[in-house]
């Protein structure tokens, strides 16, 4: 693998101008991971200067070679997947399930980006004026800035890029300071090994604190025509107004507080089995991740007795055993917030059932049962703990399920199909996915929020949010003018 020391701008391997570095570190072992450059507003300039020189090269080029490097950068991730895998294991805490889950998955985006090539197509429709044809053509937009989390740091990143890359644009890829190596350094590698032009694909890494000068310099230069984020909807709100100061399209998927709801006549078992995947995985720190869990009374007893066993049974410590389930939270700030989560939710009345406890930056798999009225249902909570709510029937499950400033996913556990089909509808959220949790992700699926959610999809729809629409006409005759 290249040096992490350094950064990826117009097909070369690049120190940072400011000369500096900062310590990547394990979220589990607190070892320094690896050195990585310090990169600033003048680097991401730079990137941007490559960028815009490689456009026009990559505009044109052919799309049936386009096709084949995205194919062939797929073929090499799936060759390297150990090394990708290991790499999520010490740079984020991703325990193996999720980082084999990663790696497995994220060829299969390169794969779906390069059947969009030859699909960025318009269409003709007539013109009132004789003898004239009027067409819709798409086209690339330009330079897009892509700004990925370390939550899922190696799909986020690459599906943050593939799509752009699909329809034509180059892009300037800023990935999270947690997450700099697997969802940064490592791709840059795989796209120069697949033999992408220069230019095309440009990564620029940062360290504490910079993030925001990035960002600046992303969406006020009028190079970038878009922005693509994934992260929080703090972070996102103050991007979408820099973004609409400057007019610039922003696409983004922001937080969640994602609702499971679990009705009377649903499976108790495979009800807690799907809210155990849901909730868990990651440790909780995906956007998806089902944040509530909202159980019709008459169920309820049984669905904690069995989802606190199942709590119960998970293994947490060092995410590089292959039977840990629960591995670190990435940092201390993120443990620090989870504390104070769990703390005021404590003092408004919630109950543990089990877990509640924190060794170093690992939180044990925690159940606990709170009201609609507390301070933690309204938040999106990034640690293992699966917040259940009991809800009088039906009804009071939706209606408790919609009332949040999100909307990202949901899920429905019932025995009926028809009133699962009845409630999706009625859900206020992007996806819904009935008999399934929240925790849910297909390269072609239009996967998108509302609400405080985000906007704009990817999958088979990114070709709308990354490419300009342009009106042509043809006049296959001289036409008459009235002077």
């Amino acid at each position: 693998m290249s040096d992490c020391k350094k950064m990826y701008i117009g097909g070369a391997w690049v120190d940072a101008v400011s000369g500096q570095f900062y310590d990547d570190c394990d979220p589990y072992t607190g070892e320094v991971f690896a050195r990585v450059a310090n990169g600033g507003g003048e680097d991401t300039r730079r990137a941007i200067d490559a960028a815009q020189a490689a456009f026009p090269m990559w505009k044109a080029y052919n799309p049936v070679e386009k096709r084949k490097l995205l194919n062939r950068a797929a073929d090499l991730l799936e060759e390297r997947m150990d090394q990708f895998v290991d790499a999520l294991n010490r740079e984020t805490g991703a325990a193996t399930p999720f980082a084999k889950f990663q790696a497995k998955n994220s060829p299969e985006f390169l794969r779906e980006a390069a059947s969009q090539v030859l699909n960025v197509h318009g269409q003709m429709f007539p013109s009132e004026t004789p003898d004239c044809v009027g067409m819709m053509w798409r086209q690339p937009m330009g330079v897009v800035g892509c700004i990925s989390p370390w939550n899922a740091a190696l799909l986020l990143a690459l599906r943050a890029v593939v799509f752009p890359l699909a329809c034509g644009n180059t892009v300037v890829l800023k990935t999270s300071e947690a997450s700099s190596v697997v969802g940064g350094v490592m791709l840059a590698q795989l796209f120069a090994d697949a033999g992408f032009p220069a230019g095309v694909f440009n990564l620029v890494t940062t360290g504490p604190g910079r993030s925001g000068e990035v960002g600046d310099v992303l969406t006020s230069d009028k190079r970038v025509r878009c922005i693509t984020f994934t992260g929080s909807t703090q972070v996102g709100r103050a991007l979408n107004v820099q973004c609409a100061q400057n007019l610039k399209r922003f696409c983004a998927e922001l937080g969640g507080n994602c609702p499971l709801i679990v009705l009377g006549d649903a499976d108790v078992d495979y009800a807690v089995n799907a809210a155990a995947f849901g909730r868990y995985m990651h440790q909780g720190q995906v956007c998806m991740n089902t944040k509530r869990i909202v159980v019709e009374q008459s169920i309820a007893d049984a669905f904690l007795e069995k989802l606190t066993a199942k709590a119960k049974s998970l293994k947490f410590g060092d995410p590089k055993l292959p039977d840990t389930i629960i591995g670190p939270l990435i940092n201390q700030s993120q443990m620090n917030t989870l504390l104070r989560q769990i703390e005021t939710a404590r003092a408004q009345g919630a109950e543990i059932l089990c877990g509640g406890q924190n060794h170093g930056l690992v939180y044990e798999p925690t159940v606990l049962v709170m009201t609609e009225e507390m301070e933690i249902a309204h938040q999106e909570v990034f640690g293992p703990v699966a917040n259940v709510i009991i809800a009088k029937d039906a009804g009071d499950a939706l209606r408790i399920a919609n009332d949040t400033d999100y909307g990202l996913s949901s899920g429905i556990i019932t025995g009926d199909l028809a009133r699962g089909w009845d409630m999706a509808e009625r859900l206020e959220a992007g996806c819904c996915h009935i008999n399934d949790c929240t925790l849910g992700d297909e390269p072609h699926a239009p996967l998108g929020g509302m609400k405080e959610s985000g906007s704009g999809k990817n999958g088979f729809m990114a070709i709308e949010e990354f490419t300009e629409v342009r009106w042509v006409t043809l006049q296959k005759k001289p036409r008459h003018y009235l002077f």
